[in-house]
């Protein structure tokens, strides 16, 4: 069992997209599958599926790559970790690469980019950035 799962999800991405694999497999749970559909509404995955009818719940997620097969995800940084969380209100939500990255963000609406999150004017968790 992992202490962050979150922290093991991103590693597993990140390291996927430099091996240059297809798909990655990860162990699913609701809060992973959210942050995993922020991914895949702001283009950084294909898509994803999720096999919940097992012993163990599983999650494959399609990696996107471009034309010259670089990948779409050059970096993934854990913000918010278990032994600090990093909270924003809705007018410090950071911008990533002067607007270039994605912020994910946990609120009471649900997991969200940083870029909805600021439409919804509701700040929360800054779980990771990715560019």
């Amino acid at each position: 069992m992992h202490s962050d799962s979150i922290s093991d999800f991103l590693t597993r991405i990140r390291n996927a997209c430099r091996a240059g694999h297809r798909y990655v497999d990860l162990s699913w749970s609701t809060v992973l599958e959210a942050v995993a559909e922020v991914l895949k509404e702001e283009h950084y995955v294909e898509h994803i599926l999720v096999k919940k009818d097992v012993a163990i719940p599983k999650m494959r997620v399609f990696l996107k790559y471009g034309p010259n097969r670089n990948s779409v995800i050059k970096e993934l940084k854990r913000i918010s970790k278990p032994g600090r969380r990093h909270y924003v209100s809705a007018k410090q939500i950071p911008y990533v690469r002067s607007g270039l990255g994605l912020s994910v963000i946990s609120t009471s609406k649900g997991m969200m980019s940083g870029k909805k999150a600021l439409e919804q004017n509701v700040g929360g968790e800054v779980i990771c950035y990715v560019w």
